[in-house]
């Protein structure tokens, strides 16, 4: 080890031995929580080709490791705790760990992957293989089973669409966060819902069903209550805001099942803003299968689309996801719409345990890699 810890999150490895069977670390941080998973090595030759995921020995969740929201110190420790949490749960040490794959929210430039990488070096045996990723390739090898090809879609708290060609080549669009306006997002539903709230007060817009659902939801009696005037929720000088007493993103996307249930009631408000959501939507996927060519030259090409998210869950009549696929369909009838089998964190570590294949084919080994 680089750095001996007297206290802190590896505490546990003092009483234990390591053990025998080599493991992947794999890692999915988004803006909500932050999953990592602990898989073994199960034995394989050069030309295995996995159908299926290897088993899960141990699974840890935390909070947000998007450094963007919570700053540098808070996001490594996250990230730091939840890989402890789960090498500790299978019982486990850093010694065992062959490779590491972060997909971590807020990746979005070489200067963010290093950064993780030298934190990742001071953490790890010098013989371990690290891989750091934004989310969003974590999510498209959930569907591929670590095949790095189509293009997935990310709604949840934020969104965002990122693609893959086979020879190598990337693209992404939209997951620029709520201040750039990634407006299909739960976030975004969730905040455009608050505004038709505030406007149809106002006189500014139509009235809408979504201001009783909102009020109710919230315990609220006034939207004066969301903003500044007479609430539960005060700020220091005694002025109520909902909205602003803590405005993070996950928080307010909570709200889009209000606006759901106000559109499957017939709500015309709710209903457009929905609809505003799925064309939001369904652009980012199309700007990056022109980009990529994914579609191919007729743009009939059959390509796989991954969707991630609850925002595009099939839980309800008002179906996002359904209604997204099918306006891409129109433009590229070649859509192959998954909906992965396996978490975006076990796609992480399929992502590091289809890398050790290649390394393999590279060895040219005839036996089983261990």
């Amino acid at each position: 080890m680089k750095r001996n810890r007297i206290r802190g999150p590896w505490d546990f490895e003092h009483e234990l031995t390591g053990g025998r069977q080599k493991l992947i670390l794999g890692l999915d941080g988004g803006t909500t929580d932050t999953v990592c998973i602990c898989m073994p090595i199960t034995p394989f030759t050069p030309n295995h080709n996995p159908l299926e995921a290897p088993p899960v020995y141990a699974r840890a969740v935390a909070g947000c490791s998007n450094h963007n929201s919570v700053g540098e110190t808070a996001a490594r420790e996250t990230l730091e705790q939840v890989m402890a949490e789960a090498l500790l749960k299978s019982g486990s040490t850093r010694s065992s760990v062959r490779a590491v794959c972060l997909a971590v929210s807020g990746v979005n430039h070489p200067t963010d992957q290093q950064r993780i990488l030298d934190w990742l070096r001071d953490i790890f045996p010098s013989d371990v293989e690290f891989f750091v990723e934004n989310d969003a390739v974590a999510a498209l090898a959930s569907g591929t089973m670590g095949k790095l090809h189509g293009c997935v879609l990310i709604a949840g708290t934020g969104t965002i669409a990122y693609g893959y060609t086979e020879d190598g080549r990337e693209a992404r669009a939209s997951g620029a966060g709520p201040i750039l306006g990634d407006w299909g997002s739960g976030y975004g539903i969730a905040a455009k819902a608050l505004t038709a709230v505030i406007r149809a007060y106002d006189g500014r817009g139509p009235q809408t069903m979504l201001t009783c659902s909102m009020l109710h939801e919230l315990q609220l009696s006034s939207p004066d209550e969301l903003i500044g005037f007479n609430s539960p929720y005060l700020n220091l000088n005694g002025i109520a805001r909902w909205t602003y007493a803590d405005p993070s993103w996950a928080r307010i996307a909570t709200l889009v099942p209000v606006v759901v249930s106000c559109a499957e009631a017939g709500d015309q408000v709710a209903n457009d803003i929905l609809l505003h959501a799925v064309q939001e939507l369904a652009s980012s996927v199309k700007a990056v299968v022109h980009r990529l060519g994914l579609c191919g030259k007729d743009g009939k090409d059959t390509f796989p689309l991954v969707m991630v998210g609850g925002i595009l869950e099939a839980n309800r009549r008002w179906d996002i996801g359904k209604e997204v696929i099918s306006c891409i369909a129109n433009d590229f009838p070649g859509t192959h719409p998954i909906r992965p089998k396996v978490e975006p964190a076990v796609g992480a570590a399929l992502l590091a345990w289809n890398y050790l294949i290649e390394q393999a084919q590279l060895d040219q080994s005839d036996g089983d890699y261990v």
